[in-house]
């Protein structure tokens, strides 16, 4: 019992010091720069947001299991490319382009994966691997140019990734259907856990934030598309990890691999399909990304990785594999965003702006293994 209370205090005093850090940081901003607490920045901050923890929850279901992925800042510049040349240069339709965009991402992500659980090469070697291939056949994809995602000017599917934006009215209708799903979810731990007044916070903060959420976006133009798309990765991510057992095995593999494998569990397929299904994610953030700069340029995607490891750590997320949770994830992307978003607004140079995120990763990782030492 109270090794149980111990844990349950560590994981509340992250919680709570995560939430004091991200309250200094957006003061700090706001009290340097106005205009980031405004609508119109805090509506470019939801996009952000919903690059970078869209890639950080694919992460996260690498590391669980003990692996890590340098690769999927070039990835996501290939994949995205792919599709921006097929639909602005070759003149295919842009679901066609970003089909097969999509399945490419799976694809190179399984293979990849064959020679991490097959052949035994560690991930980090593979990975690092792909970094470089990757952003090698990206430049031979948009021969060195930059490549937009629509011509002449028209709109398509493509475009709309990260131009369209949700009515007042949608919001409000998807911010009650959460709540109730809040509700359900409440109702059904209160009878499956004794802590109900935990499950109940969760709930009211939960339901507070949505609306609060979608308040703040109305006040511009409504929620953007890209939120509503990390938000289905972010609700897919959370039921895989929590109410799975693909879930359960991904944090077995993490704590303990041969016991693991020992106790029945098919390591290989596990491992597999994660891989598989953050190729997906890496295609689905490369197509936002690129709509959201306008284009595919050489430079797409770079040091992306980095901030997904990084979102990772900062949110509790044990580079060792076995530990971490969607919504530390979340926490540490929104830290993240809000970093860059802020220096953004400051005009800090392009050098420091690398000093400062590598420092961050950095002590995050410092913490990662303070923790694992207590």
């Amino acid at each position: 019992m109270s090794n149980s209370s111990e844990m349950n205090s560590k994981l509340n005093f992250r919680d709570f010091s995560l939430l004091l850090a991200l309250v200094a940081i957006c003061g700090f901003f706001g009290w340097m720069a106005p205009e980031f607490l405004g609508p119109r920045n805090l509506s470019n901050l939801m996009v952000e947001l919903s690059l970078n923890a869209t890639l950080a929850m694919g992460m996260l279901l690498i590391i669980l299991p003990g692996h890590i992925d340098l690769s999927v800042g070039s990835g996501l510049a290939l994949l995205g490319g792919i599709a921006s040349v097929l639909t602005t240069k070759l003149g295919y339709p842009a679901p066609f382009g970003l089909s097969v965009g999509l399945i490419a991402g799976v694809l190179i992500w399984y293979a990849k994966s064959w020679l991490i659980v097959h052949e035994r090469i560690p991930a980090f070697i593979v990975t690092l691997a792909g970094l470089l291939v990757y952003r090698g056949l990206f430049w031979l994809v948009i021969n060195n140019e930059t490549v937009p995602v629509v011509s002449g000017g028209q709109t398509n599917l493509y475009s709309l990734l990260s131009s369209y934006y949700l009515s007042p009215l949608t919001g409000y209708v998807l911010a009650t259907l959460v709540t109730l799903a809040l509700v359900a979810s409440f109702w059904l731990s209160r009878k499956q856990t004794p802590d109900s007044e935990t499950s109940f916070l969760k709930f009211f903060v939960g339901a507070q934030a949505t609306f609060l959420f979608v308040i703040i976006a109305n006040q511009h133009r409504g929620i953007p598309l890209p939120a509503l798309i990390f938000g289905i990765v972010c609700l897919a991510t959370y039921v895989l990890t929590q109410h799975t057992s693909m879930g359960r095995h991904l944090y077995a593999i993490g704590g303990n691999a041969e016991a693991a494998l020992v106790s029945g569990i098919p390591v290989q397929r596990v491992v597999m399909t994660a891989f598989a299904l953050m190729g997906g994610i890496v295609a689905i953030t490369g197509f936002l990304l690129a709509s959201y700069t306008g284009n595919s340029t050489t430079d797409l995607g770079e040091w992306m990785e980095l901030d997904a490891v990084a979102a990772c750590v900062i949110g509790g997320v044990s580079l060792r594999g076995g530990r971490g949770t969607v919504m530390g994830v979340l926490f540490g992307a929104l830290i993240m965003a809000c970093l860059i978003n802020g220096m953004t607004l400051l005009s800090v140079s392009p050098e420091h702006k690398l000093i400062a995120r590598g420092l961050i990763l950095l002590a995050a990782v410092w913490m990662d293994m303070r923790a694992n030492r207590s």
